[in-house]
């Protein structure tokens, strides 16, 4: 009779982190492509880092967090900033220097020799780095945002919750069966 009870509070463990598994794998997914790509969640976006301009602080493949914001002319020599290039490409790097009382900005990333070519304007600013980085995620992260890791990750926790229900209703199809008997 213990071992039933055991198996069973096993059971709704499982079932229960399967259902959290596949909310919170739906709600990045969705997240992630109602952004534009990155999660955002109260005013913060994940970001994943596919270079190494801003190492040893950020390292190349880590996912970074930035706060959005809408005043862009208030930040100072050395905050570092995420930034939409007119290649539309999003970029993290350190202000070097202010210009124009804080209508472009000089950036650099810590890796590199020098400052980047083109200045930053204020209006391309997409938010600042917050200071806070989970290393390698942004791998997984970046490989989530490709229609093979959208599919999988709904896929995968999916099957396995239909794996986890065909066991238990078998095992209670069993159960009838021999109290049947």
């Amino acid at each position: 009779m213990k071992g039933k009870i055991i198996l069973r509070w096993i059971s709704n463990i499982i079932t229960t982190v399967l259902i959290i598994l596949l909310v919170s794998t739906v709600f990045v997914v969705i997240s992630s492509r109602a952004s534009g790509g990155e999660p955002s969640l109260f005013g913060y976006q994940l970001k994943t880092v596919l270079s190494g301009s801003m190492e040893p602080e950020i390292q190349t493949g880590s996912i970074i967090m930035i706060q959005s914001t809408k005043d862009t002319k208030d930040f100072k020599k050395d905050d570092v900033i995420t930034f939409r290039t007119i290649e539309n490409m999003i970029i993290t790097h350190r202000i070097v220097k202010v210009e124009n009382s804080g209508q472009r900005y000089i950036t650099q990333g810590d890796n590199n020799n020098g400052p980047d070519v083109e200045p930053v304007l204020a209006q391309n600013i997409v938010g600042q780095y917050s200071g806070f980085t989970i290393p390698n995620v942004g791998y997984m992260l970046h490989f989530v945002n490709t229609k093979l890791g959208a599919a999988l990750l709904l896929i995968i926790p999916g099957l396995l919750f239909l794996g986890h229900a065909v066991l238990t209703t078998r095992r209670v199809l069993r159960l009838v069966e021999l109290q049947n008997n």
